[in-house]
């Protein structure tokens, strides 16, 4: 069975995924996401800067997004996540 890859990009370049920061307002005791930079795909994160609508990282992270992901460092869990997307 092909299963295509829904983060693929059809004109090559790095799979159609970009890192994105996200804001909380209010303690969580989901984790450590709020500390990290997340993989999203590039048109959601377009979308969820105009609408304000969420989005949803590779790890599973839900928020929208507000703050320069370059200050911050990518989650390990969408890491490993894209890593196994590009080997397969």
């Amino acid at each position: 069975m092909n299963v295509k890859n829904p983060f693929s990009n059809p004109f090559g370049g790095n799979g159609g995924v970009d890192v994105l920061e996200e804001e909380r307002l209010s303690p969580t005791d989901e984790g450590d996401h709020e500390r990290f930079s997340h993989y999203v795909k590039k048109e959601k994160i377009t979308e969820a800067m105009v609408t304000g609508k969420p989005v949803t990282a590779l790890c599973g992270k839900k928020w929208v997004p507000t703050r320069d992901p370059e200050k911050f460092p990518i989650c390990p869990t969408c890491k490993e996540i894209y890593s196994g997307l590009k080997q397969a």
